[in-house]
């Protein structure tokens, strides 16, 4: 009779345990990794980072596997320009991308000669390095870094392959509650400018905004699990950083 009631107060206490981790999981910060290059040099492959759940309000896309149980965005707060956001991508509503919010609704967006417009006006950018390498998938790429200045005045870094591959594009107008979205690794990023395959985000698709790095590791220098590595593949520098 003991046994039997010390396994049902275990599995009680693991039910309830179950409930207040997916309170704060969907409704609170949730924990995300980053596994590609995209948004470098802002986040690294191997970032783990907190997003805020609550940012922009809830959808079905703030519970685990999206159950559909609403029926619009409530409590819905607006991004702002600039934004670091996690959301599901349009095609199978359930793949996790992380990018930087660059597009309103309403607004126009287009490259010209490499130069990134908003509604008719070039996003200013100041050269601050030269001779930097970042990765693009299994390749390290040479590029060259910048600081970017938005309409909204918040500044970030962003980098371009010396020959600017992505020179010129379509005028893209972003629909009614959809976002336009980039990576700050312009020329290895699939992001709202191809269509086909991420296009415009309706705020429904938002999950929240990153806020903080919270741990790193580089696995190419060695698993988690080689402790004597951890010198070299952890990166304590990032630990803590805000994300702007």
């Amino acid at each position: 009779m003991i046994t039997k009631n010390i396994i049902i107060d275990n599995v009680k206490t693991l039910f309830y345990a179950l409930i207040i981790a997916i309170i704060i999981r969907s409704l609170l910060i949730q924990p995300f990794y980053i596994p590609s290059s995209s948004m470098e040099p802002t986040l690294l492959v191997g970032d783990r980072l907190f997003v805020t759940k609550y940012s922009y309000g809830y959808s079905n896309h703030s519970f685990p596997f999206s159950p559909p149980i609403l029926n619009k965005r409530i409590n819905f707060t607006e991004p702002k320009r600039g934004d670091v956001v996690v959301f599901k991508t349009p095609m199978d509503n359930r793949t996790d991308y992380i990018k930087r919010l660059i597009g309103l609704p309403g607004d126009t967006i287009q490259f010209i000669d490499s130069n990134l417009y908003i509604n008719n006006s070039e996003i200013l950018k100041s050269v601050i390095s030269k001779n930097d390498k970042i990765y693009c998938g299994n390749r390290t790429i040479d590029v060259l870094t910048f600081e970017e200045k938005l309409t909204n005045d918040k500044s970030h870094k962003s980098v371009y392959l010396k020959d600017f591959s992505f020179q010129n594009s379509d005028i893209f107008i972003v629909p009614k509650d959809h976002y336009f979205f980039l990576g700050d690794n312009r020329d290895c990023s699939k992001d709202s400018r191809f269509l086909s395959s991420v296009g415009y985000v309706h705020k429904n698709n938002l999950v929240g905004k990153a806020q903080f790095i919270f741990f790193s590791s580089d696995k190419s220098v060695g698993s988690f699990f080689a402790f004597w590595k951890w010198h070299k593949s952890i990166r304590f520098n990032r630990f803590f950083n805000k994300i702007d």
